[in-house]
């Protein structure tokens, strides 16, 4: 298997001659096949790595409800794809359903030609064939490098985000209104030995709202939590309909003249909320002498370059040809914080 520096966040599964030996539509009435169990296993397998799992099929649509009711594979799978389009396009949908790349996907089928074609119209899917994918359960990238209490959590936690949606799909009022009945509080503290792991993940898995891509080293990040020369907060997200997580984390150099942030993650469950915005004003309030951000734009990381510019941020210097400095003088007022959200800041020792 090829991985690379692949982070795989979501394996989507074929159904028929995969998942189970039948066809389904071939099968009895409403029922569905058995699931094979070594399938099965592997699922689980996958989420305790806090990988999910998800469906593309080319099938009746008409089977999804037994899906979901399917006690074995309801809470397995999350947003299923069941039709006769194109497996790409399938894929495409998940990915914008859970909010992740295309390239954290993989893909496992037992037909050549559908992996063919995603393979063309999709190429920055992982494909695989099953038995590439029982052959490499226990490898990168199914494998991940760092395996955390969140991320054994997410599968959990995208269950807290099908309720949050279900909610905000009845909810009469504005957005904003709706963001302030979620009740969200943001708590912020310095990083302790015991986040190291959690640090390092949010630096591997983030990409729609991290600044450079940069992945240090456990032997690199340990000595930066007890140096006064580092400043390493990160940001954990509640609201009403559940527990988050640690969801963010910097990494902060104080300089003699500004704060350098050389490198600002959040996972990309809290996009859209608000929460890359609350956690850069507060460490903008924490700098007196102001502070610079380093950015490598990337084709996923639009969305944290568009909020460094309403910040009133702009390039000071490039160090290299792919990477800026941004800057925002000292005395510019930090933006408004968002009026949804509580900022709650852990006392220090």
């Amino acid at each position: 298997m090829t991985s690379g520096d692949r982070s795989i966040k979501c394996v989507v599964w074929d159904l028929d001659g995969t998942v189970w030996d039948e066809v389904a539509i071939e099968g009895a009435e409403l029922s569905l096949p058995t699931p094979r169990p070594e399938v099965l296993r592997a699922i689980d397998v996958l989420a305790g790595r806090g990988i999910l799992s998800s469906v593309a099929s080319r099938t009746d649509p008409s089977l999804l409800p037994l899906l979901k009711a399917s006690p074995e594979l309801a809470e397995r799978f999350v947003a299923p794809q069941l039709g006769w389009g194109d497996k790409s396009e399938a894929l495409r949908r998940i990915a914008d359903e859970l909010g992740i790349g295309l390239n954290t996907l993989a893909f496992v089928d037992d037909t050549a030609f559908e992996r063919a074609e995603v393979a063309a119209r999709a190429p920055d899917v992982l494909v695989l064939s099953p038995e590439e994918l029982a052959a490499g359960l226990n490898e990168p990238p199914l494998l991940p490098a760092v395996l955390t209490d969140d991320s054994r959590a997410r599968v959990r936690r995208y269950r807290e985000d099908e309720d949050r949606k279900a909610a905000a799909a009845t909810f009469t009022g504005s957005r904003e209104d709706f963001l302030r009945e979620c009740d969200m509080r943001l708590e912020v503290r310095e990083a302790r030995p015991e986040d190291l792991d959690r640090v390092l993940e949010l630096a591997t898995r983030t990409h729609r709202l991290n600044s450079t891509g940069e992945v240090p080293s456990a032997d690199e990040l340990r000595p930066m939590l007890a140096s006064p020369r580092w400043f390493v907060p990160v940001a954990r997200l509640t609201d009403r309909f559940g527990d988050y997580g640690m969801i963010g984390a910097a990494l902060v150099e104080r300089r003699e003249t500004t704060w350098r942030v050389r490198l600002l993650a959040l996972s990309c469950r809290v996009a859209g909320r608000g929460v890359a915005l609350a956690f850069l004003r507060w460490l903008m309030e924490r700098s007196d002498a102001g502070i610079e951000v380093l950015m490598r734009p990337t084709s996923a990381n639009l969305e944290l370059r568009v909020l460094f510019r309403q910040c009133g941020m702009r390039v000071v210097e490039q160090p290299e040809p792919g990477l800026a400095v941004l800057g925002a003088p000292a005395q510019a007022p930090p933006p408004d914080a968002p009026a949804w959200l509580t900022i709650v800041e852990e006392e220090r020792p």
